[in-house]
């Protein structure tokens, strides 16, 4: 879904103070920074606000026992066209890597080969029938380009319609259970479809797919894309979270920021602000909104995470992705990073994804530790407690929003009915699944819309 294309009517240009270079963005994750970096390309002068003390967002990187690394796992496909323009603008398109990697599905307490036509045939555990209409659909979803017919319709049903229900039950079935719990019956076709097409597109043949990673992860691109901009005369503030928007009689008047003691400073005056942070934060952010907008943020919802990143000594598995579908395991999958980007000991993330208000959620990290080391251990019998290095949690309330059926028409557009006020997040490029590169070209598009670059 686009920023809206609607123009200013010609006494709202007259209103705008033209001569004002100032535009405060929300946000400093890749959709935060890629809105930033385009206006000062655009001869605007961008003020980004952070609450956290990093950049990033969900790409942030942290101190993993001496090894910078992202705390929410991340790679990159062929396709990813927005990504792979802005580090060629960026001149560091030298940092991506490209590694051919490889698939699996835990089984019936098996490790098995996944994700091309030979290993689909050998699988134990589904008829060749149940096979052959999983592959027809696989390859259907992958070659398809539209996706509008499919916005009204529900995943389930329209998976089960191809696939069947023995290939439903062995394959699909537990990812969705896993992964969105109570909302699995009513989930958009369209969505789904996109997150297939995206990593089935992303192969150099039938039999090979091909995954990338940035030499020195999302880091190296996070950090040219805040030189750049404050080369550019931008400005980026961490540790400094907006308090509120503020809106006067559908007027936009500026904001408000903390201070170092938590405080709420004066009014900061900006005629325009671009908010790309989680939907969810922002009823509460700016108050002075219409009833009918707050309150169709107020109705999304999200899946939140709990993801256990994990350093052996030892690989679990030749698998960079393995899904898992395992009575014992409350967990859809999980990503072996270090069969994509390889490095001195092994690297695996084990995502919990749970709805936000689930009693789960409350767990200690130590509860959901534990279960990784068993899950682990259980799938590469190998393993030793001695081959742990080191395992760490890390939550995020907003990870994933729920996109039903139908949901681009409940989305509110970009363009709020407030001039110089303009609000998205990962929502927003709905069907397309939240990833870097979609952030980056949504932003870019967003900040193109929203201060058209100046003559």
């Amino acid at each position: 879904m686009e920023p809206s294309q609607e123009q200013p009517s010609q006494d709202q240009q007259s209103q705008q103070p033209l001569n004002d270079n100032r535009v405060a963005v929300l946000g400093a994750g890749p959709m935060g920074l890629a809105v930033a970096w385009q206006l000062v390309q655009q001869g605007f002068q961008p003020v980004v606000f952070e609450a956290d003390d990093r950049l990033g967002g969900m790409a942030a990187s942290f101190d993993f026992n001496g090894l910078q690394i992202e705390r929410y796992y991340h790679f990159h496909c062929l396709s990813d066209r927005g990504l792979l323009q802005i580090l060629d603008e960026l001149g560091i398109a030298d940092r991506m890597r490209w590694t051919e990697t490889h698939m699996g599905y835990w089984y019936r307490n098996q490790l098995q080969d996944w994700g091309n036509p030979l290993a689909l045939l050998r699988f134990r555990g589904m008829s060749l029938t149940a096979k052959i209409r999983y592959g027809v659909h696989a390859f259907v979803a992958t070659k398809r380009t539209g996706w509008q017919d499919l916005d009204k319709l529900d995943a389930r049903s329209w998976i089960r319609r191809w696939v069947g229900e023995e290939a439903w039950q062995a394959v699909w079935r537990t990812l969705f259970d896993y992964k969105f719990y109570r909302y699995s019956d009513n989930l958009s076709a369209a969505w789904i479809w996109s997150r297939i097409h995206r990593v089935g597109r992303s192969r150099t043949s039938l039999m090979h797919e091909c995954l990338g990673y940035l030499e020195g992860g999302s880091e190296t691109l996070l950090q040219a894309l805040a030189t750049a901009i404050t080369d550019g005369g931008g400005e980026i503030r961490l540790n400094t979270p907006v308090t509120e928007v503020v809106i006067k009689d559908q007027q936009l008047q500026g904001l408000r920021a903390a201070t170092n003691n938590g405080q709420s400073d004066e009014l900061q005056s900006f005629s325009r602000v671009i908010s790309t942070i989680p939907l969810p934060y922002v009823p509460k952010l700016m108050p002075g909104l219409p009833h009918a907008t707050r309150a169709a943020y107020a109705s999304l919802r999200n899946i939140a995470v709990v993801c256990i990143i994990v350093k052996l000594r030892q690989p679990v598995s030749d698998k960079f992705w393995l899904n898992i579908n395992d009575p014992e395991m409350d967990i859809p999958g999980l990503v072996e990073y270090s069969n994509l980007h390889p490095m001195e000991n092994h690297l695996v993330y084990v995502p919990f994804y749970l709805p936000g208000e689930h009693a789960r959620f409350a767990d200690s990290d130590e509860t959901f530790i534990n279960k990784v080391r068993s899950y682990l251990k259980r799938i590469n019998p190998r393993l030793q407690d001695g081959d742990f290095i080191d395992i760490r949690a890390s939550r995020y309330r907003y990870a994933q929003p729920i996109c039903e059926p139908g949901f681009a028409d409940r989305l509110p557009p970009a363009e709020l009915p407030v001039q110089g006020l303009w609000v998205a997040d990962t929502s927003h490029y709905y069907p397309r699944d939240r990833g870097i590169s979609e952030s980056i070209e949504f932003g870019r598009q967003l900040a193109r819309r929203a201060c058209p670059a100046r003559e």
